[in-house]
């Protein structure tokens, strides 16, 4: 008979031993989880601050090949290309470096924002999913409080308007 006891209490400690099994592995599951959650979440913030400061490197640089150009009128770059080697001077001009890839696709492809008289006067994003970041933003990117996609999150250089000389009184 007592072999018979001995087995009995065995089996229950194996199964005490499998049910806390179990749930140790569930709650490692459930921690593991989080841990993902929390992850994504800050990769996405992550890509997001990359997207501002590179769509800001992109308004800096089609900045600058306007304001730069020969002659009286200035004018946009053709392509995003132009802003790598201004074939417009004699010396090498370089407004960026690299044509950045998006961080929010990984892509080196952009939305492009034609200027009136032709060109490029800005870029965007080509996802379609909607930015963590929602309000915040300083100028010039205020308008991007509340983006549905970030495509709409426009990086565009636009020229203030020269004032009107100022009118003096007639003698």
């Amino acid at each position: 008979m007592r072999s018979g006891r001995r087995n009995g209490s065995a089996r229950r400690n194996r199964g005490f031993t499998y049910g806390v099994a179990l749930f140790v592995l569930a709650l490692t599951s459930v921690a593991a989880s989080a841990v993902a959650s929390i992850y994504s979440t800050e990769l996405r913030r992550h890509k997001e601050a990359e997207l501002l400061w590179v769509g800001e490197q992109f308004r800096a640089a089609i900045e600058a090949y306007y304001r730069r150009s020969p002659g009286s009128v200035p004018r946009y770059p053709p392509t995003l290309d132009d802003l790598l080697e201004d074939k417009r001077y004699l010396s090498l001009q370089r407004y960026l470096r690299r044509i950045y890839a998006d961080p929010v696709t990984g892509r080196a492809e952009w939305g492009l924002i034609a200027a009136p008289g032709g060109g490029i006067m800005g870029v965007h994003s080509l996802s379609t999913k909607r930015p963590l970041k929602q309000a915040g933003f300083v100028h010039p990117n205020a308008g991007f409080a509340g983006a549905g996609s970030y495509a709409h999150w426009t990086f565009v250089f636009v020229p203030p308007l020269s004032a009107p000389a100022p009118q003096g009184k007639p003698r």
